[in-house]
């Protein structure tokens, strides 16, 4: 059950989000929470409202004044709506529900992080005060060194388990060992999407880029393979979910790192994808002035351009990292590029490798959708969206010499649906919605900091914190219950983290 401090107990008994043994998601009622903020189409906000939550999916939203009729949000045709009567041959398998107490909390939806490298949690604070290319030499050094498949897994796995505390429940993670980073964070629950990397060179992970190829070739239905893995994949998982929950993903880290040539075979590779498995690119895109210099010197074009003449700009979904530096004709090919192309805007990362400012209000003028990342630890140190949306939200205002500019509810927009948007989930994740798929969080609302709450968007924006997460739900499963995870032993984990970090430190000290 959910009982807070300071409220009775719930009917339920103190059962934590534990596998229903009927092979069925866990069933909840998150009751009377304090405010819900759906970021739906009006960014609607309830109050005093009750949460159901079935087959992992949201089936009912009740707001007090309405439970004292008899009608309720219905779930969208052929949803799954747990309201009157079950019929007695189906009451007979319904799972137990587990009610949680909301009064002190805030419901939102759980946050997603649209571009990180979840491993290097492990490298976390052995590239300090350099650029991004004094970053690169320092953090490659230590990769090669250490970040085998085994600690690949065990990086994703910590990185994840940071991510969730936080409230993100949906990463786009770009790393080497792809399967092993992918095995590893989804362990913990967390939402996460990957994919192969590809690089000119061998990389850290000593493939040739025939063998790149063939992975790629590979990747959809192995990602349905992987998916299937009851044990591997979600904490709690259920055999007859749809799969896969998240686009298979392709990953060139860059266009200084990918040849013309190369980035022309993966646009080749993509036209004999696999029907109904829906594909997403993600590259690095114009992270510092050096690096457009760099691809600008070598190709006569910026990495935008380049990307836009190679193929991969249109035809396929994608999401570039950083887009710091962007001219008006890239902003353009962006805006115009189809199905869809968004910028993660990664200010933490950009402020501390002094790689520039994005400017937030002239790529939305432009009509450049924009998401929220952290980047990956070792050149933002740490995981915190809270700490992005702040951020994000005063560089905007800060460039642009306008305190209206990027207002709290765009922002907190852009850390949820705008982020699902991208990645092309936003059918199933981003908002609270009947219908949707129960990814949320609830924030402890009866703290100093967040007292008294006039304007619940810039409370999110401005004074809340990962430090507030109460709860987490990914897919309908309770993840994070009180502040902790509810299936892992962190301990053993930290301890074998704080080895291979060590090992990490060494490697990198001499770079």
């Amino acid at each position: 059950m959910g009982h807070s401090p300071g409220h009775g107990s719930t009917p339920a008994g103190d059962r934590t989000g534990e596998p229903s043994r009927s092979g069925r998601h866990p069933a909840y009622r998150i009751e009377r929470l304090r405010h819900v903020v759906t970021v739906d189409e009006n960014f609607t906000i309830l109050d005093d409202t009750t949460i159901e939550i079935a087959d992992g999916v949201i089936t009912a939203i009740t707001p007090r004044a309405t439970r004292a009729g008899k009608s309720r949000r219905p779930a969208p045709s052929g949803e799954h709506q747990r309201s009157g009567a079950a019929p007695a041959q189906e009451a007979e398998h319904e799972p137990e529900v587990t009610v949680i107490d909301g009064r002190r909390m805030l419901a939102l939806p759980g946050l997603v992080n649209l571009h990180t490298h979840l491993p290097m949690t492990l490298l976390r604070g052995l590239a300090e005060n350099v650029d991004l290319q004094g970053f690169l030499r320092i953090v490659w050094a230590a990769e090669g060194a250490v970040m085998d498949s085994t600690t690949v897994h065990l990086g994703a796995e910590l990185g994840a388990l940071e991510s969730l505390l936080a409230g993100v429940t949906t990463t786009l993670d770009m790393y080497f060992h792809h399967e092993e980073a992918h095995l590893g964070a989804a362990s913990t629950g967390l939402r996460h999407v990957g994919g192969p990397v590809f690089f000119d060179g061998p990389g850290p992970d000593g493939l040739t880029w025939a063998q790149r190829l063939d992975i790629l070739e590979s990747w959809p239905e192995r990602l349905q393979d992987l998916d299937r893995l009851d044990a591997l994949w979600r904490p709690y998982a259920v055999p007859d979910l749809p799969a896969p929950t998240v686009p298979a993903a392709l990953m060139p880290h860059s266009t200084y790192t990918n040849s013309p040539a190369h980035l022309r075979d993966l646009a080749a590779a993509l036209t004999s994808w696999p029907a109904g498995i829906p594909a997403l690119i993600h590259v690095h895109v114009s992270e510092n002035a050096a690096e457009n210099t760099d691809v600008t010197t070598r190709h006569g074009a910026t990495p935008t351009q380049l990307l836009h003449a190679t193929g991969l700009l249109d035809g396929t979904r994608i999401v570039l990292a950083h887009g710091v530096h962007l001219d008006d004709d890239d902003r353009a090919l962006i805006a115009a590029a189809r199905p869809g192309a968004s910028v993660a805007h990664c200010p933490g990362s950009n402020l501390k490798l002094a790689s520039g400012a994005l400017q937030w209000e002239r790529y939305r003028a432009d009509g450049i959708r924009l998401g929220l990342g952290t980047d990956g630890c070792s050149s933002s140190n740490d995981l915190d969206l809270w700490a992005t949306m702040r951020q994000a939200a005063l560089l905007a205002r800060l460039t642009s010499a306008d305190p209206t500019a990027a207002p709290a509810r765009t922002i907190v927009e852009a850390a949820t649906i705008e982020g699902a948007r991208a990645l092309g989930l936003d059918h199933l994740i981003g908002s609270i919605e009947v219908g949707k798929r129960a990814d949320l969080v609830l924030l402890d609302l009866d703290q100093p900091h967040l007292t008294p709450a006039h304007d619940l968007a810039a409370l999110l924006v401005f004074a809340a914190g990962r430090g507030d997460v109460r709860s987490v739900f990914v897919d309908g499963h309770l993840v994070v219950h009180h502040g902790r995870h509810t299936t892992i032993d962190t301990g053993e984990m930290l301890a074998h983290a704080r080895e291979r970090g060590r090992l990490a430190a060494e490697a990198a000290k001499d770079v």
